[in-house]
């Protein structure tokens, strides 16, 4: 049965309440794991990005985190990781490049299913690999949160290591796992994380991998990113802000004209929710010139993109995610 919430826990909504859940689990997270090393995959996402640097402010380089880029995360996340956990909180962070491994092990795979298989076995066994080399780890941190534990009975999905070999197996450690992911932002920002990063808007487990529609191809997927990078940029500019908006480039050409000759390219298509639960979701309204300027830079600098789509449906009957 899953471990509930006490009843007495205050709603973290403030720095104030930050600051005592962070004193608190500092506290719990030494008295946990004493002088021993705690490992942590820390993808950039809220939750594992919360964790590390709480783990961080209590126990310093005893925790190893394991970052590893698999090619699908989005313009400036593995960048961003680096920056922030190794440059400026001189965390014990080890990079993995594991692009290639990943985009070799999804070349012509076109199934959502299958490919969303490939990324987590792949993830697992990258971590795993990089586990086993490591000496004296007794912990395994992980970001799990309190719907996590609702959903899915304690095992986080995203990133899960729960398939681990069973001679790596830790104890957990999971501080916010009484926390929803509203108060999860609160702490980060108390804990001095950048804005973009504590409020980074939900992405799919499998990244780009599952808005890179049908088969990836390496400059399919190059080509989403910038896209993508363009369009987050612009739409995240507007108030009020939508819940969640991002871009897929779908698995067919399509005819433009350059120079005067017909020629074919790709179609990026553009994506922006509104949601409480995730489980209904609306379209905002989107200034026409704000589609436009996305149009014109997209179309101006990304390579092989020849239309801009603007997808207006709803959920439901149409998933937020296309894949």
């Amino acid at each position: 049965m899953a471990e509930l919430r006490p009843e007495t826990m205050e709603r973290i909504t403030n720095p104030e309440l930050a600051k005592a859940f962070i004193d608190e689990q500092i506290k719990a997270i030494k008295e946990q794991v004493g002088d021993k090393k705690v490992l942590l995959a820390l993808s950039g996402g809220v939750d594992s990005s919360v964790v590390a640097a709480l783990l961080i402010k209590a126990i310093g380089k005893q925790l190893v985190c394991v970052h590893v880029n698999h090619g699908l995360l989005r313009k400036g996340e593995s960048e961003q990781v680096i920056e922030v956990f190794k440059n400026q909180m001189d965390a014990n962070l080890i990079y993995v490049d594991a692009v290639d491994r990943f985009l070799d092990k999804l070349a012509g795979v076109s199934d959502p299913e299958t490919k969303r298989k490939i990324i987590g076995k792949e993830f697992i066994d990258v971590f795993a690999e990089e586990a086993a080399k490591l000496d004296d780890i007794s912990f395994l941190a992980q970001g799990t949160i309190y719907p996590d534990i609702l959903e899915s009975d304690g095992v986080k999905a995203h990133h899960n290591v729960g398939g681990l070999p069973e001679d790596l197996k830790f104890e957990l450690v999971e501080p916010v796992k009484f926390l929803y992911k509203d108060e999860v932002r609160v702490v980060g920002k108390e804990l001095g994380l950048p804005d973009n990063m504590v409020y980074r808007q939900p992405f799919p487990g499998p990244g780009l991998g599952v808005r890179c529609v049908g088969a990836i191809t390496r400059d399919r997927l190059e080509a989403l990113r910038e896209a993508d990078a363009i369009v987050r940029r612009e739409i995240g500019a507007l108030d009020p802000v939508p819940w969640q908006y991002f871009c897929v480039i779908p698995d067919f050409k399509s005819t433009g004209i350059k120079d005067g000759k017909r020629y074919m390219g790709w179609a990026v298509i553009i994506r922006a929710v509104n949601t409480v639960d995730a489980v209904t979701a609306t379209v905002p309204e989107i200034p026409f010139s704000v589609l436009c300027r996305i149009r014109d830079d997209i179309i101006a600098t990304v390579p092989g993109v020849n239309r801009v789509l603007w997808d207006i449906s709803e959920k439901p009957v149409s998933t937020i995610e296309f894949e």
